[in-house]
């Protein structure tokens, strides 16, 4: 569990190689490439991103990997680890409406490329296998890290030329309309910009990002990730309805998002807005502010001390925006009870992961006890395991 080195290189192996047996396999050839992507831990900025603030995730080190092969006709045929059925599209009848399922991701990014200026009305077609050991529904991004190591593969395969942010932009636009899923453009740039013992700090309003030193490594840290394996949609139901709390908070206040109110304008938030709708909008702005003093006390006083802002963070999640669920937040009590550092839920919410920071000693200790908090309140049994701040995207082979 406190083996921080070998999970990275074995995660892409991992990927990689069950991504090109698995070509292998389905399509009776070898294929022409391997690309991988990372899930992505976000260290603090939860539905921050939507409303044009602040995030500060990092690529973790589970990864998705993806294998491709040329074919001599005009369709995309995409299998998977995890179906028994491979889904065949052709690039003339790519639409958001043409893809549902698991498909729909890979298939997705396909048409969204077109969406950004991609020439597919001269690409040829293409076969794709995608493995993956980044946990679905635990708030890592998983969807995230299909979208980008498609991405990075068509965009490098077909020759497009895109740069990374813009591959960003593929992964969320895919996300959004062939998903139907509402969210940012957090998950899509760190596991694409992401580098090792580093976050990335993202103005999700100008898409300006700072690769930003964690320094884990330095100070002998580790991040558990706490997987209460409660699943979570983020396609239906509570996301979406967030958002649009958020978007009428903003109406209401006159202001293009929640990004352009400070603290100071919290006061008249409260007179002017609703209950509910005021402590959504209360989140929003208080953990802005939470983000940049987590970037700017690591460079003044180093990862040891961003645990308040942790801890601050998931209090905010838990009552003001109302997206935690009990075993997240026994995780995070059970963590800080016994040491750690900080400790919040992270991802959309409504089930999926904590994540708490200690020092590396600790993590068999927390880890125990949150097990033994589990099974004591009769929850089922958490997955748990420590996240690297790792490399982003990247071809494998």
């Amino acid at each position: 569990m406190n083996d921080k080195a070998g999970a990275s290189g074995s995660a892409t192996t991992t990927a990689s190689t069950a991504a090109a047996h698995g070509f292998a396999e389905w399509f009776g050839r070898q294929p022409a490439g391997v690309w991988s992507a990372p899930g992505r831990v976000n260290l603090i900025g939860e539905h921050t991103d939507y409303n044009d603030g602040f995030v500060f995730p990092f690529a973790i080190d589970r990864r998705t990997a993806v294998a491709l092969g040329d074919r001599d006709d005009r369709v995309i045929r995409v299998a998977s680890s995890f179906s028994p059925e491979a889904v065949t599209v052709h690039l003339d009848e790519l639409s958001p409406d043409a893809v549902n399922g698991w498909a729909a991701y890979p298939l997705g990014v396909a048409w969204a490329l077109g969406e950004f200026g991609a020439d597919l009305e001269h690409s040829r077609g293409v076969d794709l296998h995608v493995a993956s050991d980044v946990p679905i529904g635990a708030g890592l991004s998983s969807s995230a890290a299909i979208e980008c190591a498609v991405a990075l593969a068509l965009d490098e395969h077909w020759g497009f030329g895109f740069d990374r942010p813009t591959l960003a932009k593929v992964g969320q636009l895919a996300e959004n309309r062939a998903v139907g899923a509402p969210t940012g453009i957090m998950d899509q740039s760190a596991s694409l910009l992401g580098e090792a013992d580093a976050g990335v700090f993202l103005d999700c309003r100008s898409l300006d990002a700072d690769v930003i030193p964690l320094g884990f490594d330095a100070d002998g840290l580790s991040l558990l990730v706490i997987d209460t394996r409660v699943s979570h949609d983020h396609a239906t139901g509570g996301y979406a309805a967030r958002r649009a709390s958020c978007e009428a908070g903003a109406r209401a206040l006159g202001v293009e998002s929640l990004r352009d109110l400070r603290p100071a304008d919290l006061e008249r938030a409260k007179s002017l807005l609703d209950d509910e709708t005021f402590r959504r909008v209360r989140h929003v702005v208080t953990e802005n502010q939470r983000v940049q003093g987590t970037v700017r006390t690591l460079h003044e006083h180093g990862p040891g001390a961003i645990g308040p802002f942790l801890d601050a963070s998931h209090v905010s999640m838990r009552d003001d925006f109302e997206i935690s669920v009990p075993e997240l937040d026994l995780a995070v009590a059970t963590a800080q009870a016994n040491g750690a550092i900080g400790a919040r839920m992270t991802g959309g919410g409504f089930g999926g992961a904590a994540i708490a920071l200690m020092i590396d000693a600790l993590v068999p200790v927390v880890t125990r006890e949150v097990a033994a908090a589990f099974a004591e309140q009769g929850f089922r049994e958490p997955a748990m395991f420590t996240a690297r701040p790792s490399q982003g995207a990247r071809r494998d082979a």
